[in-house]
């Protein structure tokens, strides 16, 4: 769906005091959920906006997206 939230807190409400906690403790962590941040942001414009962009490129940065939530998940699970 075009223009969807996909930010940690809206896809592990669940973890929100985790994700605040490690966003404050771990540098690691805080840098890619900046990523992340900044990579969903610009998804969700090119989406919104209407931005001409090639399919191959808006699906490239939604893999990526998916794969820094993987990696983002995996510190939460600890």
């Amino acid at each position: 769906m075009l223009g969807e939230p996909h930010d940690l807190l809206h896809e592990f409400p669940e973890l929100t005091g985790k994700i605040a906690s490690m966003r404050a403790a771990n540098p690691v962590f805080e840098h890619l959920m900046t990523d992340y941040d900044d990579l969903d942001a610009r998804v969700r414009q090119l989406e919104e906006l209407g931005i001409p962009v090639a399919d191959e490129t808006i699906e490239e940065l939604k893999k990526e997206r998916l794969a820094l939530k993987d990696r983002l998940y995996t510190f939460l699970r600890t």
